[in-house]
């Protein structure tokens, strides 16, 4: 539910095209519709501008499936994570989009994508987390370029992309190992950055905790970093960054 369904509801009701019941009908999930097992959060765009997602890991199937079908019906729109081709045949819904990099499922990704999300990634093992990014930042309404395997092991790669890292809204950086590309990212360009750590390397990488902390200890100033593997997360902070930098409000 956003607000401009809201506004249409009330219109409708004003003139008389829906009953008072019929509108109490359509609001009285709000603010969250019980489910017994879950609550889902129909109010929360109104919110804060994004819309319940579902994350499917640790979840049984069939309680997925549930909570999916809640959410569209009300929004006809639809964000699953961390999924399987299981749940996306189970969903049996015919608009749905399985995203098989990130394992991510889509209904209602807008026709117009606004702002310039830059997306890259260290390495190739990297790619399904930012395509977790690039999905999220897609279906919230903002418009994403992906660049894959511009590591520091090559550092040549990235200046190739010169004009793709100046002419972006807010970049994503997404990598494992010693997670040095955001700081080389960071020390190049005046816009946002948002460093994600990836679980990807040997032995010391500690499952993407050295990548974290080496993020986290960057001398770049205004360097952003959210979580291991926390493609989501990236892709919501983008969205909101870029939004913001043209004067739009979700």
């Amino acid at each position: 539910m956003n607000k401009e369904k809201i506004k249409k509801i009330l219109k409708s009701l004003h003139c008389g095209k829906l009953s008072v019941e019929e509108a109490y009908s359509i609001l009285k999930t709000l603010p969250f519709e019980e489910l017994g097992f879950a609550k889902i959060d129909h109010h929360r765009e109104l919110r804060v501008g994004i819309p319940e997602v579902v994350l499917a890991e640790g979840k049984r199937l069939e309680d997925v499936v549930k909570i999916a079908h809640s959410i569209y019906k009300k929004s006809k729109k639809l964000l699953i994570t961390r999924a399987s081709k299981e749940l996306y045949e189970n969903l049996k819904l015919k608009e749905a989009t399985f995203h098989p990099l990130s394992k991510s499922i889509t209904i209602g990704t807008p026709k117009t994508l606004k702002g310039s999300i830059l997306i890259i990634t260290a390495g190739t093992c990297d790619i399904p987390v930012a395509d977790e990014a690039a999905v999220t930042a897609s279906f919230l309404g903002s418009k994403v370029k992906a660049i894959f395997d511009v590591g520091v092991a090559g550092i040549h790669r990235i200046f190739d992309i010169k004009e793709d890292l100046l002419s972006a809204k807010v970049i994503v950086v997404v990598a494992g190992m010693e997670g040095a590309l955001p700081s080389i990212v960071g020390s190049l360009v005046d816009k946002p950055v948002i460093a994600v750590p990836t679980s990807v390397g040997y032995g010391t990488s500690f499952n993407g905790l050295t990548a974290l902390f080496s993020m986290l200890n960057s001398c770049v100033p205004g360097l952003a970093v959210v979580n291991i593997d926390n493609g989501f997360g990236a892709g919501c902070l983008a969205h909101k960054i870029n939004i913001l930098s043209f004067g739009v409000r979700s």
